[in-house]
Parts: structure tokens; sequence; C-alpha cells
């Protein structure tokens, strides 16, 4: 299993150079960078000139070698990364953009994760319901709902909510974790009933998407597996039929699922990014938008070879499981 695991890890690691490389490529691809942003500043805010806010501008980038050939760029980043640890500086933030991120990313993939699980809960419940009740209104229920989760865009569902609360039900602390009172005060569970009361809409549409594809995936797999011929004969030995779906069919089920671990964190992220965005939560997904606006180039560089990463892991996570769960994976990693 060692062995299987570390081929898997080394096996990563020229995926995600590059995809490093693919993504500084991108972001620099765009004209513009933060001198353009200082240059507006001081236009509108400083009353330069132009020719005084260019000359500036132009200054800064010489400075910090943004006039560098973009190769040069990617090396003297992706050095600092390896041998310093240093993601760069994020000039709009005014500090490492470690820090930046450090900031940020726990709280998203927190919430990423309470998403991820309450979809595998409730998705695969659902889907086990459904499949045992084939063709009743149960099951056309749920199949709706699936459908709805699956084709409505979370963005738009964010908007549509944000909407009702603001204009419809007149809530006025959006945009945050917590209520003023709470911000800076220790956990207890006043705190948390009140964090939950500010982040349920993210929860909720990021979790719906996901519930609905599990349930799906639950259902088809477990219709194909109720009519496979080891279940016929566990039922054959009288077995009741929850211990035949539980114990038999269900197990066998559930691989596709292992395997959609792969891609279901970054899933939730970009989840989370979207609504997070709409509600203005201080996560990764404003923190990405801003940065690109305002040519924030390493806080963007380094958001988006986190978001990688976490797709790299997730597939390391699913083969690690999928190894657990079904031997011949395991043993077929072993023979590599």
């Amino acid at each position: 299993m060692l062995r299987f695991v570390t081929i898997r890890v080394l096996s990563a690691l020229p995926v995600l150079f590059v995809l490093s490389v693919v993504t500084f490529a991108i972001i620099q691809a765009p004209p513009g960078d933060y001198g353009d942003y200082i240059r507006s500043q001081l236009i509108n805010q400083g009353g330069a000139s132009i020719e005084q806010a260019e000359a500036q501008a132009e200054a800064w980038r010489e400075a910090r070698g943004f006039n560098d050939p973009i190769p040069v760029q990617y090396a003297r980043w992706l050095t600092g990364i390896v041998t310093r640890g240093d993601f760069g500086h994020s000039f709009f933030y005014n500090k490492p953009v470690g820090d930046v991120v450090a900031e940020r990313l726990p709280r998203t993939i927190l919430l990423a994760l309470t998403c991820h699980i309450l979809a595998s809960i409730f998705g695969i419940t659902l889907g086990i319901i459904a499949a045992t009740r084939q063709y009743s209104w149960v099951d056309t229920l749920f199949s709706f709902i699936s459908f709805l989760g699956m084709t409505i865009p979370r963005f738009l569902l964010a908007l549509i909510i944000l909407y009702i609360l603001a204009f419809k039900l007149n809530v006025q602390e959006l945009g945050s974790f917590f209520s003023p009172r709470y911000g800076g005060a220790p956990w207890s569970w006043a705190k948390f009933v009140d964090l939950v009361k500010h982040v349920w809409p993210v929860i909720a549409i990021a979790t719906f998407g996901g519930l609905a594809y599990n349930m799906r995936v639950m259902r088809s797999n477990l219709l194909d597996t109720l009519n496979a011929q080891y279940v016929e004969t566990a039922r054959a030995k009288g077995l009741s039929e929850g211990a035949v779906v539980l114990k038999h069919a269900v197990p066998n089920a559930l691989h596709p699922l292992v395997a959609y671990q792969g891609v279901v964190l970054p899933y939730m992220l970009t989840g989370e990014i979207e609504v997070a965005i709409v509600f203005s939560l201080a996560t990764v997904g404003p923190a990405i938008v801003g940065s690109m606006n305002r040519g924030d180039v390493y806080v963007t560089a380094t958001f988006m070879l986190v978001l990688a990463a976490t797709l790299i892991i997730g597939n390391i996570i699913a083969d690690f499981l999928l190894a657990l769960l079904d031997p011949r994976v395991r043993l077929g990693g072993a023979a590599e």
C-alpha cells in the first residue's frame, strides 16, 4: 500500500509543475499589471498627470522585475516557493502572499469540506431510497431534485437567495462570517450559531449541486447492482431485503462515488468560490477576482496553484480509497 501511494504522489509532481507553468502563463497573458492599477490610482485619486503617473508606474515595474521576460518572472517565483516557501508579495494587501492564503484558504476548505460531507451523506442516502423505490412518487421527486441541482447554475441560485434575503426579508448582515458583537469574541455556542446564520446560504447552495450528483450516480449504480447475480444469491439465502441492499449491493455501488472523490474537493471549492463571490465573503473567491482585476499576479497565481493542488490531492485520496475498497486496484498499483 505504501508503494502504491508513493507512486501516485511522485507521479503527481510533474503534473503540478506543468499546471504551475500554464497557470502563470495564462495569468500573464492579458495586457496590464499592478503598475496599471497604480497609474489609475495616481490619476484618479492622487491628482497626478498622465505622464507623472506613467513614469511612477514604469519605475515600479522596473524595481520589481515586471519588465523581465515572463519565463524569468516565473523562474523567480518558483525558486522562491521551492527554496524559501515564499509565494511572493501581495501588492494590494501589502503583505506576503502566504499570509493572504493562510487567512482565506482554511475558511474556504472548511466550508468546502462541510458541503462535501453533507452532500455525500444526503446524496447517497436519497440515492439508496430512490433506487429501492424505483418508479414511485418518491423516486420521481428525488429525480426532479437531482435534475434541478445539476442544471441550475450556482451563481444564479446565489443571486436569487441574496435578492430574497436583502430585499424581501431585509437581512442586514450579509457578506460577513459573524455579527459585529461576535467578531473578536471567544468561541461559544452562541458564536457558532451566529456563524451558521451567516454562512448557511453558501453551504446550502454548494451542497445542492454535490447532493444532486451523488444521488443520481448512487441511484443508477445501485439499480444495476440490485440486478446482479450475487445479489439474487443473497436473496435466495433468505437474507432480508435491507441486509441484501446495505451489506451486498451498496458497497459495490459505491465504487464510482469513491472515484468521484478525486474531483469533489475542487468541485466543492469552486462551488464555494462562486457563491462566496456573490455574497462577498472573505474567502478565496473574492481574493482571486480582486487580484485579477488589479493585476496582483502572485496572489492569483498562488491561489490557482492551490486549487490545482487540491485536484491532484483529491485524486490521490480517491486512489487510496479505491485501493482500500477494491484489492484489485492495490495489487495493480503494486505491480507497476
